[in-house]
């Protein structure tokens, strides 16, 4: 079966339209109150692999029902006007999940530069996935 748009296109075709941003500047903004890191991997790989510290957890599946304000599941953190950094494991995932939510209008939101492989692999802070999340 041949598809008319393959993944590789959508991520090419997203990267394009989204800021992304590079592992030293998100590492400097680790600690600015005005910036959320939103991990949007699935729970198994959080539980595996750990997290970025203090980073929200925003499944990719509720990730639009959540920044919604109109959705049942909006949460607040989303209304707040703060900068957003999605991040999942290899960019791939955040990057269409950045796009997808910058075409729904929510301002300052960006993906993390090759995801929480390359900033584990830059040896940055992790923490396990906290129980709370």
């Amino acid at each position: 079966m041949k598809l008319k748009i393959g993944y590789q296109e959508l991520i090419a075709s997203a990267m394009v339209q989204i800021e992304t941003v590079p592992l030293e500047e998100a590492q400097q903004l680790l600690g600015d109150p005005n910036t959320v890191f939103v991990d949007i991997r699935d729970v198994r790989e959080l539980e595996r692999e750990g997290m970025i510290p203090n980073a929200l957890h925003a499944p990719r599946g509720m990730l639009e029902f959540w920044v919604d304000p109109d959705s049942p599941y909006f949460k607040p953190i989303f209304g707040e006007g703060k900068r957003l950094i999605l991040y999942c494991a290899s960019a791939w995932r955040s990057a269409l999940a950045t796009e997808t939510l910058q075409k729904m209008g929510l301002p300052g939101v960006s993906h993390l530069e090759g995801g929480f492989t390359a900033w584990k692999k830059a040896d940055l802070p992790t923490q396990d996935k906290s129980q709370k999340n």
